[in-house]
């Protein structure tokens, strides 16, 4: 699919979701990405996206469209020749899904950069999905996620020096370090 039939697909969802009952017009799209991001693209700009005048976006217009439509900014590029969506396998779509998902999320966060900042880690993860999955399993592990926290916590403190040589009572040896002369 291209980039400029991608868009037109888009505004069609956006306009349904709004409950337009049809597409967002260019000109819907541009009024509403100002108001509600702050910036937007002109409709004559729109128009060339969607025609293949402009088949690429520069980064900030890629980042600008996927924070409106909530969608991975990966995904408003020309998908490659011979490429169909029945290639892709059910879990890659859902961690399409997944990935959007925290990235919205994260946006909605910036008052807590710690947890802002956790999302987009999940999010940039190479499987986001099982990330999260893993997550859950050290949260049902009964003290596993207070051992963790321990260690963790232990593992940042004074910048990597650690008393009693990195030993003390975790069970586990300490992290390689680099060799000292």
């Amino acid at each position: 699919m291209k980039l400029g039939d991608k868009l037109r697909s888009l505004r069609a969802v956006e306009g349904s979701l709004r409950g337009l009952g049809r597409s967002m017009t260019q000109q819907e799209l541009a009024a509403a990405m100002k108001n509600e991001v702050g910036r937007g693209l002109s409709q004559a700009y729109l128009s060339q996206i969607e025609n293949g005048a402009r088949p690429h976006l520069t980064h900030t217009t890629r980042e600008l469209l996927a924070r409106f439509f909530r969608v991975y900014p990966g995904f408003l590029v020309d998908d490659p020749e011979g490429y169909t969506p029945e290639l892709q396998s059910e879990l890659r779509a859902i961690d399409a899904k997944v990935d959007s998902w925290l990235f919205a999320g994260a946006e909605q966060f910036t008052a807590d950069p710690a947890l802002q900042r956790a999302l987009l880690t999940i999010a940039e993860h190479e499987d986001s999905r099982r990330a999260i999955l893993l997550l859950a399993e050290i949260l049902r592990t009964p003290d596993l996620a207070e051992r963790l926290g321990e260690v963790l916590h232990h593992g940042n403190r004074g910048n990597g020096q650690r008393g009693n040589g990195g030993q003390k009572g975790t069970g586990h040896p300490p992290p390689a370090s680099p060799l000292r002369n």
